[in-house]
């Protein structure tokens, strides 16, 4: 996205990474798992009543972790769902992209969590203070504070290539975690509940949503492998043809001539920041506007952007299947 912390990839940059992410998602996957003289997790080297394990990570990179870690720090909201949905509970968190506090829709579920900083911007004494045995780093690049992380912990995982889907980064981390089979299921309950949910819409079944993040210079739309996008295609929704484009990032912020390309059946508006918020709220009085189809049939329906202009994970995919479901079957 187009957030001051983690932008998603724009067409040239996602296109020059995308062969060397798509080795590491393969590596995150089939090069995970318990040493192979360690057994089921038995201690291989004294480490830890439940010993290690060494996993590959989101990068490729091998790195020992707890067996069953106690003290995971997430460094991303995305991590954090993923430990969420997984039944384990982190001793430090950091704040929600473009917020100061958790995101909403996790806030009920680490209250009393310790935050060790912003989204990737961890504080490293409150890390420190946190006493991990591993910390999950989302798709931290700077490797300078990499480096510092791993010598507070050394099992240390960045967690997302910068073209993998939820899935993908949910499966790893349930294997980082000693959880593989309970992160497929949960996939499986996820991917069962998003095709039920789409076929109970009655009229609206296979209508076309646009799917738009609203910033300080303008509206944003998601191509079809951005996370809230991925949700609806699941549900058996469509695309509107201006934006049935395979990818997992988003355009430019759009000019107002050009605003009929977030048009469709039904458009879901989030916004990150204030500003985009204001921007929304001026550009709402504007009669391009309201002339819009789905403004004109009150069809467009503001939705959470921590959640919707994310890169998901199991707990966000819930979210965004119910805001769905409450406004299409509501018409």
């Amino acid at each position: 996205m187009t957030s001051s912390h983690r932008p998603l990839l724009s067409g040239p940059r996602r296109a020059a990474q995308v062969l060397a992410a798509a080795g590491a998602a393969a590596l995150l996957l089939t090069g995970c798992g318990a040493d192979s003289d360690a057994g089921s997790g038995e201690a291989k080297d004294g480490a830890g009543s439940g010993g290690t394990r060494t996993v590959k990570d989101a990068t490729g990179t091998a790195v020992k972790v707890p067996a069953n870690p106690k003290r995971i720090v997430t460094l991303t909201q995305e991590d954090l769902d993923a430990v969420l949905a997984l039944g384990l509970k982190p001793v430090g968190i950091t704040n929600g992209q473009g917020l100061n506090k958790p995101p909403a829709y996790l806030a009920d579920k680490v209250e009393g969590v310790n935050v060790v900083g912003n989204l990737l911007q961890p504080v490293m004494d409150k890390v420190i203070a946190a006493k991990p045995d591993l910390i999950l780093a989302g798709d931290l690049q700077d490797q300078q504070v990499l480096k510092q992380l791993r010598e507070i912990t050394p099992a240390t995982l960045v967690t997302m290539a910068p073209t993998d889907d939820w899935k993908i980064s949910f499966r790893g981390i349930g294997n980082a975690v000693n959880g593989l089979d309970k992160a497929n299921k949960v996939i499986a309950d996820y991917e069962a509940k998003a095709k039920s949910a789409g076929e109970g819409l009655g009229e609206n079944k296979g209508a076309e949503v646009s799917i738009v993040r609203w910033n300080p210079e303008g509206p944003s739309w998601m191509e079809k492998r951005q996370f809230a996008s991925g949700v609806a295609l699941d549900m058996g929704l469509k695309r509107p043809k201006t934006q049935d484009k395979d990818g997992n990032a988003h355009t430019p912020s759009l000019s107002l001539e050009k605003i009929n390309e977030i048009d469709g059946d039904w458009l879901f508006l989030s916004t990150l920041t204030s500003d985009g918020e204001k921007a929304l709220k001026d550009v709402q009085e504007k009669p391009a506007y309201k002339e819009l189809n789905a403004v004109k049939k009150n069809h467009a329906v503001t939705v959470d952007g921590s959640v919707w202009s994310t890169r998901g994970g199991p707990l966000a995919s819930q979210a965004v299947i119910d805001d769905i479901v409450k406004a299409l079957k509501a018409s």
